[in-house]
């Protein structure tokens, strides 16, 4: 009997503590901490003002689709690591590729010029037409 009531106890802890956690409003953008992310949290957030969306794909794979708004930066490219060191080290900047491996890079790259506030696309625009664009 009171391990019962014990039980019962302990399961209704739980279920507030889950409803309180699941009832706490909308859900929150992505932290821009150089993190790979799901397509509905990159979504999130690209939707944040001040965010650049940066393409990291070639100018051809560009010119056949692309995120709104994006701006393509090849990795590539020659000069990629110039066009990063002319980025805003203090702004917010989202990075996708067509898997996920480039953006991965990307990030590395802009990390190491000292523009850390970045979030890649987990899965890359493929994640993105899978998941957004059904």
């Amino acid at each position: 009997m009171i391990v019962r009531a014990l039980r019962t106890v302990v399961l209704a802890a739980v279920a507030a503590v889950a409803l309180t956690a699941c009832s706490s409003g909308a859900a929150e953008p992505p932290a821009f901490d150089g993190s790979h992310v799901s397509a509905s949290s990159f979504a999130m957030a690209i939707e944040q003002p001040g965010i650049t969306v940066i393409d990291v794909r070639t100018p051809a794979e560009f010119a056949e689709g692309r995120l709104p708004g994006a701006v393509n930066i090849n990795l590539q490219d020659p000069g990629f690591a110039d066009a990063i060191a002319a980025l805003d080290a203090d702004a917010d900047y989202a990075v996708y590729c067509r898997s996920g491996s480039r953006s991965r890079m990307a990030i590395d790259v802009m990390t190491q010029a000292g523009v850390t506030q970045t979030v890649g696309l987990d899965g890359g625009i493929l994640a993105w037409k899978g998941a957004i664009e059904r």
